[in-house]
């Protein structure tokens, strides 16, 4: 299969050309992220990346240390720290935490959402939390989409809330994060308590896609952004586009153009609907040329190729 991929892109035109070398330039972006991240939350080293980023990631990670310290305790995770003797066991948890690379780049996708999401309420006046999109399957006559909007609704409310409070709960991480960052870290009794309330399929994001899914070929509504949001908008790029949802939150941002072109493309949008995302989220952002001599078939291919 990986020969077949192979030789079919090795078929492509100069435009594919000219968007793998500006995909792999953005891929290299993107995988600088992670080291830059540990190294300013070690140091106070030059700021590659926001202010505003780095404390949020170093918010949830601290929120996340002194949830497990809490657990550890026998306390509620949920009400955190309950002795401040307790903060130098989180300080030193939230550094050991800061290692794991996969944690990193989940909380850094998360505070790249909610600062995109915050900018397009600024700028475009599209609401973090209630979406037009959102108030339409709320209202759907399948119970079933009606109920995974309701339930999408509130999560997508506490995580805003949360980010504002620099906070992470732990149901919120998906299960094999989850799963790490208890091992080895809550023992006993604290760790059947944790696992017995953990469901990844109700956190905000396993809501999103579920949700996501039942919409069936009516996802592709959800990429219109003012229309369905960030959070569902990233969601359904992510499910239909078949890659990571953190890459398609990051696809969103500034030198990310070729990424967010192609997996808008992948997912079946024609250029005239990729220029119109491409005007909500920064008009001066120029659109690939030629993207219509790629298919969304060929779109998908370069993108698994970036992906590794």
């Amino acid at each position: 299969m990986m020969g077949e991929d192979t030789m079919d892109l090795a078929t492509g035109g100069t435009v594919e050309a000219m968007l793998r070398n500006e995909l792999a330039r953005e891929t290299r972006a993107l995988g600088s992220v992670v080291p830059v991240l540990r190294h300013l939350l070690a140091s106070d080293g030059q700021r590659l990346v926001s202010d505003a980023i780095l404390a949020r990631v170093r918010g949830m990670l601290s929120d996340l240390a002194a949830q497990l310290c809490a657990a550890a305790a026998g306390r509620d995770p949920g009400l955190r720290l309950a002795d401040t003797a307790d903060e130098g066991a989180q300080e030193s948890l939230a550094e050991s935490l800061a290692a794991d690379p996969a944690l990193l780049a989940f909380c850094h996708g998360l505070a790249a959402e909610s600062q995109l999401a915050e900018r397009l309420h600024h700028q475009r006046g599209i609401d973090p939390v209630l979406s037009p999109l959102l108030q339409e399957l709320i209202a759907s006559e399948e119970p079933v989409i009606a109920e995974l909007a309701m339930n999408a609704l509130a999560a997508q409310s506490r995580f805003i809330q949360s980010q504002r409070r620099m906070e992470l709960p732990l149901g919120e991480l998906p299960a094999e994060l989850f799963h790490g960052a208890i091992a080895g870290r809550v023992e006993g009794d604290a760790v059947a308590r944790l696992q017995l309330g953990f469901d990844e399929g109700a956190n905000r994001l396993g809501l999103l896609a579920r949700l996501v899914s039942a919409m069936r070929r009516g996802a592709v509504a959800a990429l219109a952004l003012d229309h369905a949001g960030a959070a569902l908008f990233a969601s359904a790029l992510a499910a239909l586009s078949r890659q990571p949802r953190a890459h398609a939150v990051l696809a969103c941002h500034e030198g990310q153009g070729a990424r967010l072109a192609l997996s808008l493309r992948s997912a079946g949008l024609t250029p005239a609907a990729i220029e119109r995302q491409f005007l909500l989220l920064d008009p001066a952002a120029p659109l690939p040329r030629d993207l219509a001599e790629v298919s969304p078939d060929r779109a998908r291919l370069l993108l698994g190729a970036s992906l590794g």
